[in-house]
């Protein structure tokens, strides 16, 4: 991993203050005296800090556009600034002192990046009303949080009575999302994951965003920062997402790297799946199904998934007294069975298209 910054500043004030911000997110600083110094680094750095003066010498120099560049201010960031911003593709100016909170949460998603792998975002959704996609939602965050994966399951149904009941901790402190302020679009990975309560099984964690008990949901934008943050901080994210196609479930959707639509093996839910699907195919990358039995009619899974048009991904077996384990506080997928069995499918085949991608990057 490489935790080493590159450091371009001239103004002494502000070069001690980088230094000190980089420090503090526990991130080296290479600091470099000109720009010749500077291009070597340039590239290979998980974050540049610039002052005014060195932002303008990379310009100057010919540096490429890159990602997580910083330019410091002392003052209100002047016309240039933004230009030269511009030119660098820096993600912000930040005036300092003011914005020393900001630049060391984004270091801090920085670091966070350079200590593994992006993490892999999943989206479940129900075919029909009563489905179980909360329920399979939940197993594959507890399972992927049991694996050791930095885990954060994601409620993105204000209808659905709250995550937090389901998991069994509503009783437990943390932020829930009326609570969350999303102001510049970004929100800080480390942040997040201190303030959201967590479900705690031995050395399993898992982290919870859960809608409260209110009909107001989250927006589409504050839906797309908290999923840039879980990527960001590596594991697996999981969103619970409705049926009906709000904007927070779009961008849930978009975001995704699978989505699962849980299917009934009942004629009526594979119609009312039809019409899901045909929402999910405009905007999911992966689509795919689980067919939870049993079929009163007889319906195979493969023959569910023929006429929705999708691939199968796992057939479920029904669990007995499945309802009554959650109603007594068990959490869904602790256990052993055939939703726990559903639940590494799907991790399963969600890493294993982690890994077509990056062969394919």
């Amino acid at each position: 991993m490489n935790r080493r910054c590159l450091v371009v500043a001239d103004d002494p004030d502000l070069l001690d203050a980088l230094l000190r911000i980089a420090a503090a997110a526990d991130m080296e600083a290479q600091r470099a005296v000109d720009a010749a110094d500077a291009r070597r680094a340039w590239a290979l750095a998980p974050a540049v800090l610039l002052d005014r003066a060195g932002a303008i010498r990379c310009r100057d120099a010919g540096f490429t556009r890159r990602g997580s560049v910083v330019i410091a201010v002392p003052g209100e960031p002047a016309a240039d600034d933004w230009r030269i911003a511009v030119a660098l593709g820096a993600d912000r100016v930040v005036q300092l002192p003011s914005g020393e909170a900001a630049l060391a949460g984004l270091l801090a998603d920085v670091r966070d990046r350079a200590d593994g792998s992006p993490g892999r975002v999943l989206a479940v959704v129900g075919g029909c009303g009563g489905a179980g996609a909360s329920v399979l939602a939940t197993a594959v965050a507890v399972g992927a949080a049991r694996d050791g994966s930095s885990a954060l399951l994601v409620d993105c149904d204000p209808l659905g009575g709250g995550l937090d009941l389901l998991t069994g901790i509503e009783e437990e402190a943390g932020l829930r999302w009326p609570g969350l302020t999303v102001g510049d679009g970004r929100v800080q990975a480390s942040s997040l994951r201190s303030a959201l309560p967590r479900v705690v099984s031995g050395r399993a964690e898992l982290s919870v965003l859960s809608c409260a008990r209110s009909p107001h949901g989250p927006e589409a934008a504050a839906v797309t920062a908290v999923l840039d943050a879980g990527r960001r901080a590596g594991g697996t994210v999981v969103c619970d997402v409705p049926r009906y196609p709000t904007d927070a479930a779009l961008a849930a959707v978009g975001a995704a790297d699978l989505t699962v639509l849980l299917v009934p093996a009942t004629v009526r839910a594979g119609a009312a799946a039809g019409r899901v699907s045909d929402v999910l195919a405009e905007h999911a990358r992966v689509v795919e199904i689980v067919v939870r039995g049993p079929s009163p009619g007889g319906i195979t899974p493969d023959e569910l998934a023929s006429c929705l048009g999708l691939p199968l991904l796992h057939a479920m077996r029904a669990e007995r007294d499945l309802a009554g384990a959650v109603e007594r506080g068990r959490a869904p997928g602790a256990g052993r069975g055939p939703l726990a069995a559903a639940a590494r499918a799907v991790r399963g085949r969600l890493a294993a298209l982690d890994v077509t991608h990056r062969a394919a990057s």
